[in-house]
């Protein structure tokens, strides 16, 4: 018996139920008027009546559990996000929207749009600090894929998208695109995202020349002069990431549209903040994507057209 075994990846009514208990922990809640009186919300049953349909008493209106969410309109069956939500949760560099297209059954479109609505569904919306009292953050900035229109130059990553990664060691990756990897785009991002108790770890790059001001502590490696570890000091863990970040990027999606990135990225730090080392297998890790569909929409016609993979 595998994982996939479960009844929610094969069944509609099991998948409706699991999603259920996911969003609804305490009975369902209608998001039209947001009455969450259970006795005045209505299950509606019958030979033509879809499966999850609800009805509530005070506004009138029907709705399923996938009203509100990231699976609003979608005309893919939920057991089906199912098995999407865990091969992209559990696959470690990513999964192509071609592998899932032959996997599951479906249009290469659909299987390209599932993921997109997946890694919004995976994107954090709660940005509080990183680090903290005696807590280490790694901060690095690497260059990806190629500028739209940008002519390409031996050396340098003026014509890459430039990201911006933090890490707190042991904890959480929080990643960013960015215009440019220069002082007045990056250290506003380091500042409102770490703790200023935290003790920072960077590279030698001028960028980060004035940190040690907003800081418990900055401390820093030169790579220059082959300078990769002094003690406690130094950037691989979020290199580390990096490495993970780049394998799935080259290896598996093999192109990203520059209107993209921050998807992906979303995607990348997700698994990597839900990590088994953390106490997130597999299952967990499915359940909290999953949970994060609420209060999200993407529309096709707003994803700004079709990338390959």
């Amino acid at each position: 018996m595998s994982v996939l075994s479960e009844p929610h990846f094969h069944n509609e009514e099991a998948a409706f139920e699991r999603l259920e208990a996911i969003v609804w922990p305490e009975g369902p809640i209608c998001p039209k008027c947001g009455n969450c009186e259970q006795a005045r919300i209505t299950r509606v049953s019958g030979p033509t009546a879809r499966t999850g349909l609800r009805r509530c008493l005070e506004c009138k209106k029907q709705f399923t559990v996938k009203v509100g969410t990231v699976f609003e309109s979608s005309h893919v069956p939920l057991h089906k996000w199912w098995q999407a939500a865990h091969l992209l949760a559990s696959s470690k560099k990513g999964i192509s929207a071609h592998q899932l297209h032959r996997t599951l059954q479906v249009q290469y479109k659909t299987a390209w749009f599932m993921f997109h609505r997946l890694r919004e569904a995976m994107r954090d919306g709660v940005q509080s600090p990183m680090g903290g009292d005696g807590k280490q953050v790694e901060v690095d900035e690497t260059y990806i894929g190629r500028l739209k229109g940008a002519p390409v130059k031996r050396g340098g990553g003026a014509h890459k998208n430039s990201v911006v990664t933090l890490v707190e060691r042991g904890g959480r990756a929080r990643s960013f695109h960015v215009d440019t990897a220069r002082m007045g785009n990056v250290m506003p991002i380091v500042r409102a995202n770490i703790a200023r108790e935290s003790a920072l770890m960077t590279d030698e790059s001028g960028i980060y020349r004035r940190a040690g001001q907003d800081f418990a502590s900055h401390d820093f490696v030169t790579h220059s002069k082959d300078e990769y570890v002094r003690g406690d000091v130094h950037t691989n863990t979020v290199e580390g990431y990096y490495s993970i970040f780049k394998r799935g990027m080259k290896g598996i999606y093999q192109h990203c549209g520059e209107q993209h990135l921050h998807r992906y990225l979303a995607e990348f730090d997700f698994r990597y903040s839900n990590r088994i080392a953390l106490g997130v297998d597999d299952n967990n890790r499915t359940v909290r994507a999953m949970a994060g569909i609420v209060g999200k929409r993407l529309k096709y016609r707003d994803s700004s057209g079709v990338g390959a993979e």
